[in-house]
């Protein structure tokens, strides 16, 4: 297999993405993440940007990856002086790091109108800041900012910048489409050029405005890149950097290319979810390779094919990149379907089995009035464990009371902003012979159950601390009965680890979010003892 080197910059440019910030203990977690994973270089942040980096920087020179090397990020010396003299310069010295990335300009229109310099101080500004960094000793990354952007509006000059910065002794030169407009055809045929010129390792940096930036890194590769940029989860400003985790996952199950090591490859959806969990971000489920709707299948001639062969319906064994197939329950699935889900949980049930039959009528009718088991995994494998008789819960609610002050204010159009003076929840929990009652107050009545109960149970069972809700949607069933329908609550649950989904049904949105409450703790326990 040819060796690949990739380059993470979840800590850089994924940081630039809308609704992201790291603290420092959590950039530390994720390069504890990346650096397990295998990944080769971290780009971890811009040291001359803000003191929270360089507090990072700093904490790292005592706690060495294993195997990535960490890059500290910074660009081109300024104009009219010095690189020895510069700043920020400087700052990437003190940063202390093996290696270093360096930008520059390559599209002659941002060296005119943006950074208001000659075409010759900027080639200047690139040999003297490689060499200048060379004499450090540090390992020089050469990224050509808009280089294919650059390269479309003037070629020569493009190309000049990148051999200023090879004859200035850079160690490799990485091709940005910075602005993550460039097709595919375009990316292969300028990469390719690049390679046939410079006796160098040339790398690719993708972002995804085009939506193409996967298709984009792969093209590269095909014309003879060596190193990928991008971030693992497809962080990054505007619509995000190259999908790290896509773009190894295809090239390494499929293209016989090692990005990571081969042995590691199972850890890729588990690290991907980490980091979406350190971010805060919900991740796309579909997202290829790792999402949880990557290998779920929900018609009946999918799931028939796919438990028969699963190659009929899937690129790739999931277990590959250490993701699960998933068949989900629906009106379209059949009973096959759901014997296939069931085994997973209780193997030794039969598709034409009594209890087999009864699960299917039962499922379809709960469906029929409002039960969505595709996307509440959680409470189906509940139901399913209780239908079979081998499910007991740990605890029971005795009795909840919800009181929601409101004042006028608060629900009138000339005050919206004004919340409601309070909500409280008392409940009342057995667990064996056992009974606790305790009472909270919360953000809404929801909110307040929540707090409630695992104020409660956190006394039996001390893991309900480890969860927290990652999500909680209301859709409302049959609208025709106005303020009287049925709703019906999904709610997202995490432990850091994994994900599941619970869910409620009922006219009162109070008792249909209790439900999916009550099941999303049930699981958290089940999976604990088990």
């Amino acid at each position: 297999m040819k060796k690949l080197y990739i380059l993470d910059s979840t800590l850089r440019d994924g940081a630039q993405g809308e609704g992201i910030s790291f603290s420092v203990q959590d950039k530390l977690k994720i390069v504890t993440a990346l650096d397990n994973l295998g990944i080769d270089y971290i780009e971890a942040g811009n040291p001359g940007s803000n003191p929270k980096d360089m507090d990072f920087f700093a904490l790292m020179e005592s706690r060495l990856p294993k195997h990535s090397k960490l890059t500290a990020f910074g660009s081109t010396r300024r104009k009219n002086i010095k690189a020895s003299d510069d700043t920020n310069l400087q700052s990437l010295l003190k940063a202390n790091t093996p290696c270093v990335t360096i930008f520059g300009k390559s599209w002659d229109m941002h060296v005119t109108n943006i950074l208001r310099a000659s075409l010759d101080e900027n080639l200047e500004m690139i040999r003297d800041t490689i060499s200048f960094l060379k004499t450090q000793d540090k390992e020089v990354i050469y990224d050509a900012e808009h280089f294919f952007d650059g390269f479309k509006a003037n070629p020569q000059y493009a190309l000049d910048t990148l051999a200023a910065a090879v004859e200035s002794g850079a160690d490799s030169i990485c091709l940005c489409d910075t602005n993550g407009g460039a097709f595919p055809d375009t990316i292969y045929e300028v990469t390719k050029l690049v390679i046939d010129k410079f006796v160098i390792p040339v790398g690719i940096h993708t972002h995804d405005d085009g939506g193409m930036a996967i298709a984009n890194s792969i093209m590269a590769v095909k014309a003879g890149a060596t190193n990928i940029q991008g971030t693992l989860a497809g962080f990054g400003e505007r619509c995000g950097n190259a999908n790290l985790s896509a773009v190894i996952g295809g090239l390494q199950t499929k293209a016989h290319f090692e990005c990571i090591p081969t042995k590691n490859l199972i850890k890729l959806t588990e690290t991907v979810r980490i980091i979406g969990e350190i971010a805060n971000v919900t991740l796309s489920s579909n997202m290829p390779y790792v999402g949880i709707a990557a290998f779920a299948h929900k018609g009946g001639m999918h799931v028939d094919g796919v438990t028969k062969d699963p190659r009929s319906f899937e690129h790739i064994a999931p277990e590959t990149v250490g993701n699960e197939r998933r068949i989900l329950m629906s009106e379209i699935a059949g009973k096959s379907a759901l014997v296939e889900k069931v085994r997973k949980f209780l193997p030794n049930i039969e598709r034409n089995s009594p209890e087999a039959s009864r699960m299917v009528s039962i499922v379809k009718q709960m469906e029929h009035e409002g039960y969505q088991f595709e996307g509440a995994e959680g409470s189906f494998e509940l139901l399913v464990l209780k239908l079979a008789g081998v499910y007991t819960p740990h605890f029971n609610i005795e009795q909840l009371k919800v009181i929601d002050d409101q004042c006028m204010d608060s629900i009138s159009h000339s005050n919206p902003s004004v919340d409601s003076l309070s909500s409280k929840a008392m409940i009342k929990v057995r667990v064996g012979d056992q009974s606790e009652i305790t009472a909270a107050e919360g953000d809404g009545p929801v909110n307040a159950i929540d707090k409630a109960l695992r104020k409660a149970l956190e006394i039996f069972f001390p893991q309900i601390a480890e969860i927290r809700l990652a999500d909680y949607k209301v859709r409302v069933l049959d609208s025709q009965s106005a303020t009287a329908a049925r709703v019906r609550v999904l709610i997202e649950t995490t432990d850091g680890h994994d994900y599941w989904t619970t869910m409620g049904v009922s006219t009162d949105i109070i008792k249909a979010s209790s439900i999916a409450l009550i099941d999303s703790i049930e699981y958290k326990l089940l999976k604990h003892k088990n």
